[in-house]
């Protein structure tokens, strides 16, 4: 769906009147958590946040992560990740794979109380001994000491793993409640730059709850369906940035 909004043409703009199914991403409903109002700006009025610069290097550090699994997935044969951290998995083959992976389709389920097609591209699925799926995702950065999933600005990576988990729940998976992130961290201690960067690879286990899903998809729906505007999340930058904006241009 495509509307007009203050002259510019925007796509995937959320009406209240629609019949058809609207299509909201993992990421949207991430929006709506952090702040309701950046996500009713977004999706019902078509004023998105700005975009933020592409992360490149991190997009490279997925691509070939996939690669190396896709070898062990076609082999039939686990991962030496996997072995090293006592996983008892392997890589899990299916003909939807690269769709459930790739941007702007993912894996996909219509949610009938909102009619909703909530969406999530993820980054690769295991399967365990007992036909569970295991929810895997890729993570890269370059820090001092150990990677970890302790921060609080990190708890989008939980709720990103229980979202994807939710998905292959209900698109009729048996799906372990433990996922996994293979962790990247890129090394600083290294002599020389020599035309390579090199990595310590953690991978870090996360048993979470997909219980907070259901409720939020039908919160975020009441947030679109009303004509009023919610109130912004006290911590959200972006919107104590234009409220500062708007008082000093009014000055």
């Amino acid at each position: 769906m495509a509307e007009r909004v203050a002259g510019k043409r925007v796509r995937n703009v959320f009406s209240p009147a629609a019949k058809e199914p609207f299509k909201l991403s993992r990421s949207k409903i991430e929006l709506f958590l952090k702040c309701p109002l950046c996500f009713y700006l977004d999706r019902r009025l078509g004023v998105g946040q700005p975009p933020g610069f592409p992360f490149n290097l991190n997009i490279a550090v997925d691509h070939l992560l996939k690669k190396e699994f896709d070898i062990h997935r076609a082999g039939k044969t686990a991962h030496p990740l996997m072995k090293h951290y006592g996983v008892d998995a392997m890589p899990f083959a299916h003909p939807e794979l690269d769709a459930w992976r790739e941007n702007f389709v993912g894996i996909q389920y219509l949610h009938e109380p909102t009619n909703f097609i909530i969406t999530g591209a993820v980054d690769d699925v295991w399967v365990n001994k007992k036909g569970e799926l295991i929810v895997v995702d890729y993570k890269a950065t370059s820090k001092d000491g150990e990677v970890n999933i302790d921060a609080e600005w990190q708890e989008g990576y939980k709720n990103q793993m229980e979202m994807y988990q939710w998905l292959f729940r209900r698109n009729g998976f048996d799906v372990s409640d433990t996922g996994y992130f293979v962790y990247v961290n890129g090394k600083k201690d290294r002599a020389a730059f020599d035309a390579k960067l090199e990595f310590d690879v953690k991978l870090i286990p996360y048993t979470g709850s997909d219980a907070w899903v259901d409720q939020t998809v039908k919160d975020a729906h009441a947030c679109l369906m009303s004509d009023a505007l919610p109130a912004q999340a006290p911590d959200c930058d972006y919107c104590n940035y234009r409220n500062a904006a708007n008082g000093a241009l009014k000055k």
